[in-house]
């Protein structure tokens, strides 16, 4: 999904992500969405490293999905 910013440009929503759970280690997100998540990653890297690199990583789909249905925040809080 693109959303406008500024002069009518767009950027994609990874970067929305990135900005309000980068900092997010990837160990913490592999207890909501499994041990696979981001595989070849070490437990103390952060979303924005994942992002950066792994665009298209299948656990990605469902972390999207959700971040937009606004459940995201509580999931982290939870297992962190």
């Amino acid at each position: 999904m693109k959303e406008p910013g500024l002069d009518d440009r767009h950027r994609d929503t990874d970067g929305e992500i990135s900005r309000k759970h980068g900092n997010t280690l990837v160990r913490t997100l592999r207890k909501i969405y499994g041990q696979h998540f981001a595989n070849g990653f070490a437990d103390t890297a952060t979303l924005s490293e994942v992002l950066r690199t792994e665009p298209t990583h299948s656990s990605l789909t469902q972390l999207r999905k959700d971040h937009f249905d606004g459940v995201l925040a509580g999931k982290i809080e939870r297992h962190s």
